[in-house]
Formats: structure tokens, sequence, C-alpha cells
């Protein structure tokens, strides 16, 4: 399968900033806004609701495809080496998940979405895409990491002190030792012994912003130290944005669609501060600015995304 090329910097951030909020007609995008509180069960029930029904009408997999550009944003998945796990977030039908398995036989991947439909469905996918080894290498579970948090099976407590003293000890073998020491951790003890990649790809924004940071932390919390989380989401600015009408604002820089699902629009600043106050190390945050043309009609698209890479400190 012939590779996607990656662009990120085809105009500069700061003129489409200008150039928006210079532009009268979508003043509504940057004024300030009260929300009420949204972190009720109930609302966390009528969210998950949403987006449940969202991949059942998009269950035929075409809405999505699959994001082969991921290889060249994050080689990292690529160049690692055996056993090593990744935790995909969000995992929707798989379109995140099988350039991944595409593009390192070696990895294992754990998937996570609050629908179990959407999970059969993303399975048939991936069974379909006739990739090595995948029954060995792709394993899903139903989860809202913004509500339940993760399984304790993902890495608990207990592991995650030894896998810290086993570093202590040996700092020279950590490299290599530690992590299959911690690939053995399933059968000497009760989990997988944590993951080294989390993928947030187009999942935290689904999330209401008062859920952000308790969101963060449990990503947190299952990555071994040294581990990293490779974050891609909607940019503040982005073309998406501004077509919402002002009735559809539900929070700052937050939209809800007539659906019911929802979308916030990031700046570096808020990814900033959200990683950072978890406890991770900013590796790499920067907009990635996209300029596509609509064939049909020939109209220029301005995408906005946020590209990020932090890690939990060793």
């Amino acid at each position: 399968m012939e590779a996607a090329e990656y662009f990120s910097k085809d105009f500069e951030w700061e003129e489409l900033r200008a150039e928006v909020e210079n532009d009268p007609s979508l003043r509504c995008h940057l004024l300030p806004f009260e929300s009420s509180n949204p972190s009720s069960i109930k609302a966390a029930d009528e969210d998950s609701a949403a987006w449940k029904r969202f991949h059942v009408r998009h269950s035929s997999g075409k809405f999505f495809k699959e994001r082969r550009y991921l290889l060249k944003e994050f080689p990292e998945l690529v160049s690692c080496g055996e056993h090593y796990k990744v935790l995909e977030v969000g995992c929707g039908n798989g379109s995140t998940a099988l350039p991944i398995l595409r593009g390192n036989e070696h990895i294992i991947v754990y998937a996570c979405d609050c629908s179990t439909e959407t999970l059969e469905r993303a399975e048939e996918i991936i069974a379909a895409a006739n990739v090595a080894s995948v029954r060995h290498r792709f394993h899903t579970f139903c989860c809202d990491f913004s509500t339940t948090g993760f399984p304790e099976w993902l890495g608990c407590h207990t592991c995650q002190e030894i896998f810290l003293q086993k570093q202590q000890i040996c700092l020279s073998d950590v490299k290599e030792n530690n992590r299959n020491d911690a690939y053995s951790l399933k059968e000497r003890h009760c989990c997988i012994g944590g993951v080294d990649f989390v993928t947030l790809v187009f999942t935290l924004s689904a999330v209401p912003f008062q859920r952000m940071p308790t969101s963060i932390k449990e990503c947190f919390s299952v990555l071994k130290p040294g581990g990293i989380l490779l974050f891609r989401d909607y940019g503040l600015y982005d073309m998406t944005m501004l077509r919402f009408k002002s009735d559809q604002r539900v929070g700052f820089r937050e939209y809800m669609r007539s659906d019911g699902t929802r979308s916030y629009f990031f700046c570096l600043d808020t990814v900033r501060h959200l990683f950072l106050g978890a406890g991770f190390i900013e590796l790499e945050l920067e907009y990635c600015c996209v300029k596509s043309v609509n064939r049909r009609n020939g109209n220029s698209m301005l995408r906005v995304w946020v590209h990020g890479k932090f890690q939990r400190p060793m």
C-alpha cells in the first residue's frame, strides 16, 4: 500500500488568526462563554449515548479513512522494537489502529471505545485487512475513559511501583531489560504492566472540557515511565469550528452538533496547560496547518490541527 504524505505548514496559523479575529461575521466564536457544569452522571451518559448513535449511523466504515499519515507524523510507532504496546483511546472503527498494525508487525494495540458495536465493527475491518498475526496483536475493550477511567489490568499501581524500583536498581539496562520485564508482568502479577504509547487522535475534543484534566491523568496512569502520549486533534480556527452557528456553542471554543456529539478546538497554550498539569513533559507541540481544495466546487479549505508528543517522566 502506498505511503501517505504528511503536510503541516501550508500556511501560517498567526495569519489565519488575524484574519478570523478581524472578521465581524466570526465574532461569535471569540466571545466569552459561561457554561453550566456538564459533569453530572446524566450528562456523561448523554455524551456517550450521542457517540454510540453516531457510530451506529456510520457503521459501514466509509465515514472514516485509514489514517496512514500517522506513521509519518509519529515514526516512533514504526521504529520501536518487539513487545511494545499501544493504547488507542477512542478507536472508533479502527482508522488509527489499522495503519499502526500495518506499519509495525511486532507492535501490540489495545483499543477502547465507549460503544461495543463500534468495537465489533473495528474488529471486522481489521480482520478483513489481512494484517500479519493481527489476532494476537489487536485487543479491544469497552471503556469511557472520561467517566470510569481505564481498567486496572492495563497498569495497576503495584506493578508500576515494581517497574520503578527496577529502573532505580539498574538504570543502565532500563531501555531493553525493563521493557521485557514489564511485558512479563501479566504472567507474574495482575496486569500487562502499562503501555509504551497512548494515542489520542481526535478523541479528547469529544470530551467535555471540564472532564479533560481527569481524562489526561488517566492516560498518564497507564503509561510506563518514559512512555509517550501521541496527540492530534482539532486546532483553534479550524474550518469546522468557523462553520458552527452561535447557538451551537456549549462552552468557550466548545460546540455541540445537532446529533449531540461535542467538539472542542484547542490552542497550544490550552494543550500545554492540560498535559503539563497531569505530570507530562512536553516533547513537541505545534499547529498543523493544511490547505486543501474541494474537488467538487474548487473551494479552499483551511484545516488546523494540533500535533503533540508528551512523555511520562522516568
